[in-house]
């Protein structure tokens, strides 16, 4: 039985991976959950609670070995199948994604991109195409798709969402601006760049802040 997970840890397995993944290889073939933790810069209780959810390799005094580690992670996440996606929205954030090459390493793979704007339909540098808007529910039900990932302006978000839902989408990929309200069991996960910008300004605002006062000025 497969054991139950909180969507924070998920958030965090693939920082774990990511990490693994860059570790040289001449390097030790074993890593514990402690150096992993002081890697990251994470709590080692954390980091171990998260290991053990999916995998059971690891060994007292001696770590996990690095592969299997590896292995189980990308296992767990899903990362051996492919799952395809559309997107709606075909400007240059949406054009950027749909030519990134990078996500079929995560088993992602977006069929097309959408939009209702005639002058945009059927041009793409990924030779992937772009589609009006009219022909989504086609291919979600031809091609099964439940992925769905949005690109629009924020005042656009909902509707889009509520239409990609209508098509049997079950979990949503956000990049506007924008709370989405969706009914109980589907998923959405926002890239709130906004707010990630507004956290590194904070944080430099900060930092040169307290380097005036201990300078003086």
């Amino acid at each position: 039985m497969e054991k139950a997970i909180s969507r924070a840890t998920l958030r965090r397995l693939p920082t774990y991976l990511a990490y693994l993944k860059a570790l040289p290889d001449e390097g030790s073939a074993y890593i514990s959950a402690t150096a992993l933790a002081a890697g990251l810069h994470m709590g080692q209780v954390q980091v171990r609670k998260d290991l053990a959810l999916v995998s059971n390799s690891g060994r007292p005094k001696v770590g996990y070995p690095r592969r299997v580690l590896i292995s189980d992670l990308e296992r767990f996440l899903g990362y051996g199948s492919t799952n395809d996606a559309v997107l709606i929205g075909a400007g240059k954030l949406g054009r950027a994604l749909l030519g990134y090459s990078g996500f079929a390493e995560y088993g992602l793979n977006i069929v097309a991109a959408f939009d209702a704007d005639d002058a945009v339909v059927g041009t793409s540098n990924s030779g992937k195409p772009i589609m009006h808007l009219s022909r989504l529910p086609d291919v979600c039900r031809q091609n099964r798709i439940r992925i769905g990932i949005i690109t629009v302006p924020a005042e656009q978000a909902q509707t889009v969402c509520d239409l990609l839902i209508e098509n049997g989408i079950m979990a949503v990929w956000n990049f506007a601006p924008k709370h989405l309200n969706v009914p109980e069991g589907i998923l959405v996960q926002n890239e709130n760049m906004a707010a990630s910008l507004a956290l590194l300004s904070k944080h430099l605002s900060e930092h040169i802040y307290g380097e005036e006062l201990e300078g003086g000025i």
